[in-house]
C-alpha cells in the first residue's frame, strides 16, 4: 500500500467516524448494525456460551488426561534406568499439566462469567421493573408512583 492511499484512506475514515460502535465489520445489507450503537445480548445467547464453554472444560479435562499416567510411568522407568531422557519427559509432563490447568481454568471462568452475567442481569431486570425512586434515592410507594402518573 502506497503512503498517498494510506492518507486518503485515514482521511475517508474519520470523515465517516459516527457515535455507533462498529467491530471489524461494515453494517449488513439487511439494514442491523452500523445505525445502533446499543450492544444487545439474549439470555438464552448467554447461556448457550456458558454450556459450550462447560462442555469443552470437560472433554478437555478428560482428553487431556489421557496420556498423563504412562508418561509419568515411562519418565519415571526412563529415569531410573539411568536415561536423561527420563527426566525431560518428566518435566514435559509437567509442564503439559500445567499448561493443560491454566486452560480448563479458563474455560470454567468464561462459564462462570456468563452465568453470573445471567443472573445479574435478572437481578438488574427486577430491579428496574420494580423500583422506581425519587430524585433523593429512595425508593418510591406505588400509590406515590400513581400520584405522579395523574
Amino acid at each position: 500500500m502506497a503512503w498517498d492511499e494510506w492518507e486518503q484512506l485515514k482521511s475517508e475514515a474519520v470523515q465517516k467516524q459516527s457515535t455507533g460502535m462498529e467491530i471489524n465489520q461494515l453494517a449488513d445489507s439487511g439494514g442491523g448494525g452500523g445505525g445502533d450503537a446499543d450492544l444487545v445480548v439474549h439470555d438464552d445467547q448467554l447461556g448457550k456460551l456458558g454450556n459450550l464453554a462447560y462442555d469443552l472444560r470437560e472433554r478437555f479435562r478428560v482428553d487431556s488426561d489421557f496420556a498423563r499416567p504412562t508418561t509419568f510411568t515411562a519418565s519415571a522407568d526412563l529415569f531410573n534406568d539411568g536415561l536423561d531422557t527420563g527426566s525431560a519427559l518428566l518435566e514435559l509432563h509437567d509442564a503439559w499439566n500445567t499448561q493443560a490447568q491454566t486452560v480448563k481454568e479458563a474455560c470454567a471462568h468464561i462459564s462462570n462469567h456468563l452465568d453470573f452475567s445471567r443472573a445479574q442481569h435478572a437481578k438488574d431486570d427486577v430491579h428496574v421493573q420494580t423500583g422506581m425512586r425519587d430524585a433523593a434515592g429512595h425508593l418510591m410507594t406505588v400509590s406515590k408512583i400513581n400520584d405522579y402518573m395523574k
